[in-house]
């Protein structure tokens, strides 16, 4: 019995070791852990990283703002299409509404390396073009540009951070160093949040 409970330990520690450790979040593994959140009070653990009341708007721009190297180690917050949700390393779990008519994606422009995402961890996920100057813009189909060629920054993770309104479907453009990456975007509530297909070339 005792060889069962630990081999069922270690089982459990390797599966949220993965977790933490996993960079993106794929579409397969966004379902929620249902009653996990019992485990502890995220009140506490939020008000410990500076997030207790703020709303999903407010927590996405604090963390994409961070350094790397500040980032909470035991946070994982992926972003999903309506709301962004909080699970702490001791289990606990919370999910924070986002704006009805806007949509957080995230764009990691990149020429060699990148890496397949669907929804955007705040904490975990890292892109090629961190701290870099890239213009955007973002046009919907039917000729709209709804982001002008704007000058944006990458975050110290090496994405750029876009609200699009909700039904967009479109291109965003990326342009850095004379290099340009268009990929398309649409913002409905079965799109990613993360995108890093967007090779400079």
């Amino acid at each position: 019995m005792r060889s069962q409970k630990g081999t069922f330990r270690a089982l459990l520690a390797l599966f949220f070791a993965s977790v933490f450790l996993a960079g993106c979040s794929s579409a397969d593994s966004a379902e929620t852990a249902g009653g996990r959140g019992a485990a502890s009070d995220p009140a506490v653990w939020l008000a410990a990283y500076g997030l207790d009341g703020l709303d999903g708007r407010e927590i996405i721009d604090t963390l994409d703002r961070m350094p790397v190297a500040e980032r909470p180690d035991g946070l994982l917050a992926s972003v999903r299409a309506d709301q962004v949700v909080l699970t702490h390393e001791d289990g606990g779990e919370v999910a924070v509404p986002l704006p009805a008519d806007e949509f957080y994606v995230s764009v990691a422009p990149y020429t060699d390396t990148t890496h397949r995402c669907f929804y955007h961890s705040l904490t975990t996920c890292l892109g090629e073009l961190r701290n870099a100057d890239v213009r955007v813009t973002a046009t919907d189909s039917d000729g709209t540009q709804v982001i002008s060629t704007v000058e944006m920054r990458t975050f110290d993770n090496g994405f750029v951070g876009l609200w699009l309104p909700r039904g967009f479907d479109g291109t965003v453009t990326l342009e850095q160093d004379g290099r340009t990456a268009t990929v398309p975007v649409a913002t409905g509530g079965d799109d990613p949040t993360c995108l890093t297909t967007a090779r400079l070339t």
